[in-house]
């Protein structure tokens, strides 16, 4: 598939009017948030999505004010279950179509681990199994979906769909088989998405071993010792990448907007 226009030509160029960041409560999410709010155009909407109300709420008040006219929005839900999942759906479903024509960004962030203390043969309840995909593949799927639907197609308008993805998405990781399978399936469910709406922009970008708490469960829970280890030396050798800065990579890349629809690009491509 053709790489899209750049950012000076068609329907890609301009400010975001409308954009999601899901996971936005803290660590990449945030940050992300954070850089995408000032490159938002007049009357524009940023809705931000997590489970928890208060640290939505005190990014959503830093925010407000960065751009003219920008509304942001907070939907604190767990889209781990149903009815959290309903709620966001909703939301979009209410919000979308309200901002006028223009772009719409989604970044879907939201993801968890696991329980990386288990190795393949430690995985034996299927509750256990289901409630971790419905989280990290599901939800995504659901809502990708209906905030593709919401906002619609409209002319002069464009959407672009980002799955945070990693390296894990094609490299095994010993101990990690919920999250390395739960992250292929998505890279893979995107690339379809690419080739059923070729006017949906699709990047799954790996932004890299972060500096996150979800780094440090990975360097004191990782059930491997090996593995184990491997995180805590990217720890101790100062490795790990500040979430600005790989955020500020993903937003220089939708911007030049010239990946191929469905790619999957890691930070250290760029």
């Amino acid at each position: 598939m053709e790489a899209g226009a750049g950012p000076g030509a068609g329907p890609g160029a301009g400010p975001w009017i409308a954009c999601v960041v899901t996971g936005a409560s803290r660590g990449f999410g945030r940050s992300l948030a954070r850089l995408l709010a000032p490159r938002l155009g007049s009357g524009s909407l940023l809705v931000l999505v997590a489970r928890s109300a208060a640290a939505l709420a005190e990014l959503a008040a830093e925010l407000r004010g960065s751009g003219p006219g920008l509304r942001v929005e907070c939907v604190a839900a767990d889209l781990g279950c149903q009815e959290g999942l309903r709620r966001v759906v909703g939301a979009l479903q209410e919000l979308l179509p309200t901002v006028p024509p223009g772009r719409l960004l989604l970044v879907n962030n939201a993801g968890s681990l696991g329980d990386i203390s288990k190795s393949f043969l430690d995985l034996t309840d299927p509750d256990e199994i289901n409630s971790y995909f419905a989280f990290n593949v599901t939800s995504a799927l659901c809502l990708t979906s209906a905030a593709l639907q919401a906002f619609g197609t409209r002319p002069g308008s464009s959407r672009t769909v980002v799955n945070i993805s990693s390296l894990c998405a094609v490299k095994p990781f010993k101990n990690w088989a919920l999250y390395c399978s739960g992250k292929a399936a998505r890279d893979m469910m995107f690339q379809v998405l690419a080739l059923e709406e070729p006017d949906v922009r699709v990047l799954s970008y790996a932004p890299g071993p972060l500096d996150t708490d979800m780094q440090l469960l990975a360097r004191t829970k990782t059930g491997d010792p090996e593995m184990r280890q491997f995180f805590q030396s990217l720890q101790q050798s100062q490795q790990l990448i500040d979430c600005t800065v790989s955020a500020q990579k993903l937003v220089n890349l939708l911007e030049e907007n010239t990946f191929p629809s469905g790619a999957h690009v890691d930070f250290y491509e760029i």
